[in-house]
């Protein structure tokens, strides 16, 4: 055992023994939170106009802040972007969050000196729970290699602005910095397959042994050492054991990940978000995301059916139940209030606070009623493809909506295999029987007749690189949306079909 792996097992025995103790006092610890907040931000321009000096409770917040998304609080930050202190949050911020996301255009998420903390000491604890539980410590020894977008940072009103990946480069310690890979220099580059090019130019003769990133982008890392080397990613890299992700559900990479690796290697899976680092896996290997709350955010919960009325039932994190959907709201010392990030989530355990990622607010299916959400379409897609061998590279779903004649509407499902199913159309029906039996409003459809069976269109190789090259969004923490109630994308990748 190296000198760094034998330092960081104590050390990780220390934060994970923290971690623990505040897991099952998660009720306690965000009203501390609760209160600590609303008395830091009680004197900004949001905290006046919403009386925090005179919420006493939970009930009183509810009545005084509603539920805003980004458009709505546009209203601050573009003050905040012109240099306005004050605003959201006391001061100025330390950096803005550059996000430009599938659901919206570009969003500018402050981070403040008492939130950077929540970034980096989040995906370390994430690691270190990982290593007290697993025992794995080696990797401390070796390479750490992470996909992430550039360091790169302007300035706008005096205040740093860049990808969050970027900006929490910068707030990485020593400790962890010496053991980093590519180096400062390639990080900056912007075109990401050259970027991606030059990291495996820098790694393979590297003892790497931990690899982070988002799985996509991770995989295109993979496909060119293999391309370079005609080994699998285990014989370059002998002692690589683990992988960090976050960003997209892993499952259904996983097949194709671990073939291109040679074995399968542990993993731990990441929340994070330019609003805020939200939860973490609390054991490893295991399924169940635990919520991060004691790092600076008041966590509340809207179940998905109410998400779009006026006045939807808002929880906090002590009134939740497993096995519902919850839209994600936060409160947060980056001055962010009553915030929808946009995803869905639902509740394994409430003690500790266990979770999954069930998909996005609008990414989902009800052109005909029938509400499919992400999480649904990505098990049937899987369970399928375990049945059949077959591997996904990626994929995307949307309505198809027969405007004439006597054919039916359908969902259509736009797959880019790594190797096509033997019999597609069997494949194909297989897919739609999971879904049916996921989704009982899909399946009164059906049978109603009202909808035909879905239908999948196989799409070229590197159909959706190529795409997401096209518009300017390959790499970083860009992500492919699973599901759309619209064509936009749909229609544009048609022209890549086999």
């Amino acid at each position: 055992m190296g000198l760094r792996a034998t330092l960081g097992k104590p050390l990780a025995g220390w934060i994970a023994k923290d971690v623990e103790k505040w897991a099952f006092r998660y009720a306690e610890i965000q009203q501390v939170w609760f209160k600590r907040l609303l008395s830091e931000a009680k004197h900004t321009l949001f905290g006046k106009e919403h009386g925090f000096a005179r919420i006493k409770t939970y009930d009183d917040f509810k009545e005084r802040v509603s539920i805003r998304d980004y458009e709505a609080l546009k209203r601050y930050t573009e003050p905040m972007l012109a240099g306005h202190s004050n605003v959201l949050w006391p001061g100025k911020p330390l950096y803005f969050a550059k996000t430009s996301g599938t659901t919206s255009g570009t969003k500018y998420i402050p981070i403040t000196r008492a939130s950077i903390a929540n970034h980096f000491n989040s995906a370390r604890n994430a690691v270190m729970l990982y290593a007290h539980q697993s025992g794995n410590t080696a990797f401390f020894d070796g390479k750490m290699v992470y996909l992430s977008g550039s360091p790169v940072l302007e300035t706008k009103s005096g205040i740093l602005t860049g990808r969050l990946s970027g900006i929490v480069n910068h707030h990485i310690p020593a400790f962890w910095r010496s053991n980093q890979l590519p180096t400062y220099a390639t990080n900056c580059m912007e075109e990401w397959e050259e970027k991606v090019d030059k990291i495996v130019q820098e790694t393979i003769h590297q003892d790497v042994r931990l690899i982070s990133g988002i799985p996509p982008w991770v995989q295109m890392y993979f496909d060119k050492i293999i391309a370079q080397t005609g080994k699998s990613v285990r014989e370059v890299f002998p002692n690589f054991s683990l992988m960090v992700h976050g960003g997209v559900n892993f499952e259904p990479y996983r097949a194709k990940l671990e073939n291109s690796i040679g074995k399968r290697v542990d993993t731990v899976e990441t929340f994070p978000a330019s609003e805020g680092f939200v939860a973490y896996q609390y054991r490893p290997n295991k399924e169940g995301l635990l919520l991060n709350v004691n790092s600076g955010i008041f966590f509340e919960f809207v179940p998905v059916s109410e998400i779009n009325l006026p006045n939807p039932r808002r929880l906090s994190l002590a009134e939740v139940e497993p096995g519902i959907n919850y839209a994600l709201i936060i409160n947060s010392n980056a001055g962010l209030w009553g915030y929808n990030l946009g995803d869905t989530v639902k509740f394994l355990s409430v003690k500790p606070p266990l979770m999954v990622v069930t998909g996005r607010v609008k990414h989902y299916i009800s052109a005909f009623g029938e509400h499919v959400i992400a999480e649904e379409v990505e098990q049937a897609l899987l369970e399928a493809a375990n049945a059949e061998g077959v591997h996904i590279t990626e994929f995307t779903v949307a309505p198809k909506i027969q405007q004439a004649g006597t054919e039916k509407s359908y969902h259509e499902w736009l797959v880019e295999f790594d190797t096509l199913p033997q019999n597609l159309n069997r494949f194909t029906q297989t897919v739609d029987h999971h879904l049916q039996k996921k989704n009982s409003y899909y399946a009164d459809l059906i049978k109603g007749n009202v909808l035909q069976p879905l239908k999948i269109v196989p799409l070229k190789t590197g159909a959706f690189r190529q795409y997401m090259k096209s518009i300017g969004k390959l790499g970083g923490q860009n992500k492919v949306p699973r599901l759309s109630n619209n064509r936009q994308f749909a229609d544009a990748l048609l022209g890549y079909k086999l």
